[in-house]
């Protein structure tokens, strides 16, 4: 073979090499974002090229020891066994749900990226929204974190409705990275609920130490997995479900605003 041609055979593998490692590169990028769990808890799916956790009817509810204790509901819920939190004007003339767990990515994107004005066509009156949590990413993840977050939820529910959806949003603008579980402990969130003002009462601090609504939070994981949603973040505005990620990318807030108006008129 001669010098060319050794040289051009050399080209081209190094060229496929580094394909090769650029592959891997993405393949692993996309395991870090995106973990499944195994048989009916979990499905992988991609749509659109969105990867997106999936979960299942096994959630982390029942099994879990925390929420073997006695339910209590907080105060301010409502729908089946007090496991939906509604935030607005109770006479809206339309429902936007929103299905999420607070260990998901795409929640913390969709929230830290259009959250603002999702809560501001709350606040105008033009939807109200309802809240429908998720545990199971602490199945699929390992850990507490989803439920113990919602638990400490429940607990600013409990001091009111402004101070869950405070809470709810520092929880998101802090969401530590998935594969760990910077959630599954109450000191943490004790600290991040120093950041909204009046909610560290003795009664929210004792209820989140105690863990006083990890059954409730159980609760809501159940109602969660009988309902069609598949997937997180989910939002569905009189029961048409929007397009709020598209190309692993949360809609704008303008984005988000159009798809109102086409649904609204």
């Amino acid at each position: 073979m001669s010098n060319t041609r050794k040289a051009a055979a050399k080209t081209n593998a190094t060229d496929r090499m580094r394909a090769a490692r650029a592959q891997a590169e993405r393949s692993d990028r996309i395991r870090r974002r995106v973990v499944v769990g195994g048989a009916s808890a979990a499905v992988l799916a991609l749509v659109a090229g969105v990867a997106f956790a999936v979960g299942g009817s096994s959630g982390s509810g029942s099994a879990d020891a925390a929420a073997s204790g006695p339910l209590v509901v907080p105060a301010n819920t409502g729908g089946q066994d007090g496991t939906v939190i509604t935030y607005g004007k109770a006479d809206a003339p339309h429902t936007l749900e929103i299905y999420e767990d607070f260990r998901c990515p795409f929640c913390e994107q969709l929230e830290t990226t259009t959250g603002k004005a999702i809560q501001q066509l709350a606040d105008d009156g033009t939807y109200k929204i309802e809240y429908h949590l998720a545990t199971f990413l602490d199945k699929n993840l390992g850990g507490k974190g989803s439920r113990t977050a919602l638990a400490a939820a429940g607990a600013a529910l409990n001091e009111g409705v402004d101070k869950f959806k405070q809470f709810h949003d520092v929880l998101y603008a802090n969401q530590p990275d998935e594969r760990t579980d910077g959630f599954g402990d109450v000191n943490h969130l004790l600290d991040l609920a120093g950041q909204v003002p009046g909610l560290k009462t003795d009664g929210f601090v004792k209820a989140v130490q105690d863990g006083t609504y990890a059954p409730w939070a159980a609760k809501v994981n159940e109602e969660f997995n009988k309902s069609d949603v598949t997937g997180t973040p989910t939002v569905k505005l009189d029961g048409k479900k929007l397009d709020v990620l598209t190309g692993g990318k949360a809609a704008t807030p303008e984005q988000f605003t159009a798809m109102v108006k086409q649904v609204t008129g």
